[in-house]
């Protein structure tokens, strides 16, 4: 069967974001333990997956510096290590509540189709305490 030619673009918008602030640490580089699921491909009852633009963390008050590793599981259980794989990780630097200072967005391109059932999940690498908040932007095929 001859490849796809045809571009492919989403049909639909679709934001999706982490159930509750992330506050707990996870050293586990294999995508095991407690994770938060920022997205899956088939929200919304879509079957084709969804493309994920990017990823924005952004801090809910005050926090020390952390990373954000974020993996992709193939929907299986992600306590199997060969269910997960690491694609990408971002510094998050210290902040702190300000009612007078913004706090920074951070961007993570990933540009990446998730098929239907995959999920795509995020852990810290160090504990925080007001918590990060994961968004994750992109649309449904």
């Amino acid at each position: 069967m001859a490849a796809n030619k045809q571009p492919i673009f989403s049909e639909l918008p679709s934001i999706q974001w982490a159930s509750a602030a992330i506050t707990a640490a996870n050293t586990a580089m294999d995508g095991t333990g407690t994770v938060s699921t920022v997205a899956t491909g088939n929200n919304s009852g879509n079957a084709a997956g969804n493309f994920i633009q990017k990823l924005i963390a952004r801090a809910l008050g005050t926090n020390v510096q952390t990373v954000l590793r974020v993996f992709v599981n193939n929907g299986s259980s992600n306590a199997t290590p060969a269910n997960n794989t690491l694609i990408a990780e971002i510094t998050l630097p210290a902040t702190t509540a300000s009612n007078s200072q913004a706090q920074p967005a951070y961007e993570l391109p990933l540009n990446l189709a998730l098929p239907a059932g995959y999920k795509l999940n995020v852990v810290l690498g160090t504990a925080v305490a007001a918590g990060v908040q994961v968004t994750a932007i992109g649309g449904q095929y």
